[in-house]
């Protein structure tokens, strides 16, 4: 009974036809030929009086060009149509008077499946050179031997094959455009993983560089100043700072390097809602406690587009970082401005003649990002008067917000 119950392997059972087109096709010409060359020797030893030795080696080479064209055609067609020669000529006249001549039908049918052979491999070119030299081959042996008839025979056969013919250029014609479409749908998946697999790595790289970065660098900036801002602060424990703060400046060396990984050139970073303006004064207190001075000005009233406030928080964040970074102690002060149409953003620090903007760093590079993908503009530098401002302009509502929520 356990044996009775158990199931069949479907890995283990006998495949009986392979899986390649190539070896299908073998297959099946292999046992056409042997089919063929069975029917054709009898036929024309028996029934034209053909010599057998004679007759074997050249229904050999008719019936196996077929074979020898998925390799060589111009060798299978010159076989084949030595053979639609010489056979003929290999009858005997009185069972030629009473018989199909130069065609017999096991003859008709090879000369068919060598002119689809040669078609489908190589194209309707060969395929009617085929065609053309096996009906010359025909219309040369009945030239030969005017006294037998052989006009029907002749006519009959290059209408049947020239049928055939075209019946195999327009099947491989088919054939050639799917394995193409297939082609194309293959490499199109392709692109879309890899168009995937780019944003994907972008946004991660976006997100590291606003979210880790940007505490690493407040970590940073507080184990620095902790000696400065706590009052009788212990020597093992402003040493212990000294470490910490060595350690963030490591991390974040550390960091730029993955995202001088993660960053293509040929993407634009997607942009999805996350916080908003709103939350912006929670990170000037985060700031704050960091011990920077940091003033705001708000006043950004009605409806914002999700994406934009998204682009202003993003935007804000990693202008005072870079303040904080590269002007540490020096005051920061924040304007937010709400227009009828858009919204712009002022950071403005003072400006000691060192770049804000760290050589090879990706900050200046997200912050235009955000703002490109909403149709705005972020500038940055000094200004002539001893500050460095940055200064972002972003519309409410943007035209195009395809991507948002999707982060």
């Amino acid at each position: 009974m356990g044996a009775r119950r158990r199931r069949r392997d479907p890995s283990r059972r006998l495949r009986l036809w392979p899986r390649e087109r190539g070896t299908a096709l073998i297959v099946v010409l292999a046992a056409i030929a042997v089919a063929l060359y069975s029917v054709v020797v009898p036929v024309h030893t028996a029934a034209y009086g053909s010599p057998v030795a004679t007759t074997m080696a050249l229904a050999l080479g008719a019936v196996t060009a077929p074979l020898v064209s998925l390799r060589h055609p111009n060798i299978a067609i010159a076989v084949f149509t030595g053979s639609a020669v010489l056979m003929p000529l290999m009858v005997s006249r009185d069972a030629a008077v009473g018989a199909p001549w130069p065609w017999s039908v096991p003859m008709l049918i090879a000369f068919g499946v060598a002119v689809i052979a040669i078609t489908f491999r190589h194209g309707w070119r060969p395929g009617l050179i085929q065609l053309a030299l096996g009906t010359a081959a025909g219309i040369t042996v009945a030239v030969m031997l005017p006294s037998i008839p052989a006009g029907t025979s002749i006519i009959v056969t290059t209408s049947v094959v020239s049928g055939v013919y075209l019946i195999a250029v327009l099947l491989a014609g088919r054939l050639r455009l799917g394995a193409e479409l297939t082609r194309e749908r293959a490499h199109t998946a392709q692109e879309q993983s890899r168009r995937e697999l780019v944003e994907e790595r972008t946004r991660i790289a976006r997100e590291l560089h606003d979210v880790v970065a940007h505490s690493m660098s407040l970590i940073q900036v507080q184990a620095s100043t902790a000696r400065y801002r706590v009052p009788d602060l212990q020597p093992s424990a402003a040493s212990e700072f000294d470490d910490i703060a060595a350690s963030a400046r490591s991390a974040l060396t550390e960091m730029r390097r993955i995202l001088g990984v993660l960053r293509t050139e040929d993407h634009t970073a997607e942009l999805a809602p996350q916080r908003g303006i709103d939350d912006i004064s929670s990170l000037v207190e985060t700031t704050r406690r960091a011990g920077a001075t940091v003033s705001l000005s708000h006043s950004v009233a009605d409806e914002v587009s999700a994406s934009t406030q998204l682009a202003v928080y993003r935007i804000t964040q990693e202008a005072m970082s870079n303040a904080v970074r590269h002007a540490p102690g020096s005051p920061i002060s924040i304007s937010l401005i709400g227009g009828d149409d858009d919204i712009s953003v002022v950071i403005r620090n003072p400006y000691s003649g060192e770049a804000q903007q760290a050589p090879g760093g990706h900050g200046m590079r997200g912050m235009k990002e955000r703002a490109a993908l909403l149709g705005g503009s972020v500038t940055a530098g000094p200004d002539g008067a001893g500050s460095w401002v940055v200064d972002a302009r972003m519309p409410r509502h943007p035209a195009v917000v395809a991507q948002e929520g999707s982060q």
